[in-house]
């Protein structure tokens, strides 16, 4: 049931969903917050959003409300409305149910081909596409994978969640969870770079994992299967806000999935990808936990339109045991400061910073704490980009954590050569004039990254 919240006092509030100037304090109910001044590229005032990024913190008292479940959730969201919401989350919503809120399992969504009624099945589909077999390397068509993409399609409908503008969803507690779900930032008409205003806050995010994973034989040298699923995806949007959450893999983890042709078969994607033209996103105070592939800004180095979009602040998050992609960049400009990184020698790391194609990257006051099994040099992953500025991190020896200049690391021992000369410098620091050291953004990081009582 989803039960109306308390009404507030809203003189002074606009109906098109932003604060008007002059009340811009923090309220005593912390779904109320709105983005504050300078905090990240999500803060830039633009004629549409003059307040920057408010979320639904002026939602009426019938548009506040908390849910406990699937239903109720795409209930009070009412996607596309724009009509300003703010949805408070209580307990663990599970999208893998049916409209009863009964689970539902991967068998539960397995559906035949529409053309021919053949029935999913793994093994099926298995032996079909096997490169090794008859069918050699070439993309799966037909049945069985037609089969699947009707499957893939099944769950889709329930675990794919659209968030309308003009939205804030609050965790209640420090255990507010969303189990299997796939929160979707984009506008009804998916194209462009639209404003969406939307706060995501103080939520857990586990297990989005996608039962029907596609076979893409000539993806890399010997093919890989690629999910569908992210925790969040940030598309065609801009003034986004995620902030004090948690994402992980907890039931479902990549490192006991069974090895399939030859490759790791893989259920998750992104934790949280920004993708499609989206522009002036903050991610901060954010837990990213044993997952790979993490944060993706910009997915196609055919995305032209990417070009001059993509301004993203990440500050003061925890990536703990996260293989890569923290951020994988393509043509935006990316502030990375303030963030922790740790590895230990059971994480299946990769590197950090992925430099990709017309990436403009500042990584400021960054601490990595890893195991002794990695090195500087393995931070940066050259991705077709060439411009990326580190400047005020450190790589923790034992007790003390060392300056390291990483692109100079890099450097000295690949080739082509990275280029700090980024044509760029942050300015967007919250209340703050500039990035913290290090030391002390990890202390701070340790306490109060992810969801807060």
């Amino acid at each position: 049931m989803i039960r109306p919240g308390l009404a507030l006092i809203t003189t002074g509030f606009m109906s098109i969903g932003y604060l008007t100037p002059g009340l811009a304090a923090a309220p005593a109910d912390p779904g109320r917050e709105v983005l504050p001044i300078n905090d990240g590229f999500a803060a830039v005032l633009t004629s549409v959003l003059p307040l920057g990024t408010t979320g639904g913190s002026n939602a009426s008292a019938a548009r506040t409300v908390t849910v406990t479940n699937r239903s109720e959730l795409v209930a009070a969201l009412k996607y596309p409305d724009p009509t300003p919401k703010l949805i408070y989350v209580r307990g663990t919503i599970d999208a893998n149910v049916d409209d009863k809120n009964m689970p539902l399992n991967c068998r539960d969504y397995q559906r035949p081909d529409p053309a021919t009624g053949e029935p999913y099945s793994l093994y099926a589909f298995l032996t079909m596409y096997d490169p090794e077999g008859p069918w050699e390397k070439k993309a799966p068509f037909g049945g069985q994978e037609n089969a699947r993409i009707a499957s893939a399609a099944a769950q889709e409908q329930r675990v794919h969640i659209l968030i309308p503008p003009n939205t804030t969803i609050y965790g209640l507690g420090s255990d507010a969870t969303l189990v299997g779900a796939w929160f979707d930032i984009r506008p009804a008409s998916g194209s462009g770079s639209q404003p969406m205003n939307v706060i995501i806050r103080n939520l857990s995010f586990e297990d989005a994992a996608d039962c029907f994973p596609e076979w893409s034989p000539d993806d890399g040298s010997t093919g890989n299967w690629n999910s569908q699923y992210d925790a969040i995806s940030v598309r065609n949007a801009t003034h986004v806000w995620i902030d004090h959450n948690r994402f992980a893999d907890v039931r479902i983890l990549d490192e006991t999935q069974p090895v399939i042709f030859g490759r790791k078969l893989q259920v998750h994607d992104g934790l949280v990808d920004i993708t499609n033209e989206s522009d002036y996103v903050t991610v901060s105070w954010n837990v990213f936990a044993s997952h790979d592939k993490t944060m993706l800004i910009g997915n196609s180095d055919g995305a032209l339109a990417d070009a001059g979009k993509l301004h993203v602040t990440l500050h003061h998050n925890f990536f703990d045991g996260v293989g890569q992609r923290t951020p994988r960049v393509r043509y935006g400009q990316v502030h990375v400061y303030n963030n922790v990184y740790r590895a230990t020698m059971h994480t299946n790391y990769n590197s950090s910073w992925g430099v990709g194609l017309e990436s403009r990257i500042y990584a400021e006051n960054n601490y990595f704490d890893m195991s002794a099994s990695y090195g500087p040099a393995e931070v940066i992953s050259g991705q077709k980009g060439t411009l990326i500025a580190t400047v005020g991190n450190c790589w923790r020896e034992k007790d003390v954590c060392l300056p390291t200049d990483f692109v100079a690391v890099w450097n000295a021992a690949r080739d082509p050569d990275l280029n700090a000369a980024v044509g760029w410098k942050p300015s967007l620091y919250g209340p703050a004039s500039a990035a913290e050291p290090a030391e002390a953004a990890r202390a701070r990081v340790s306490v109060e990254g992810g969801p807060r009582k």
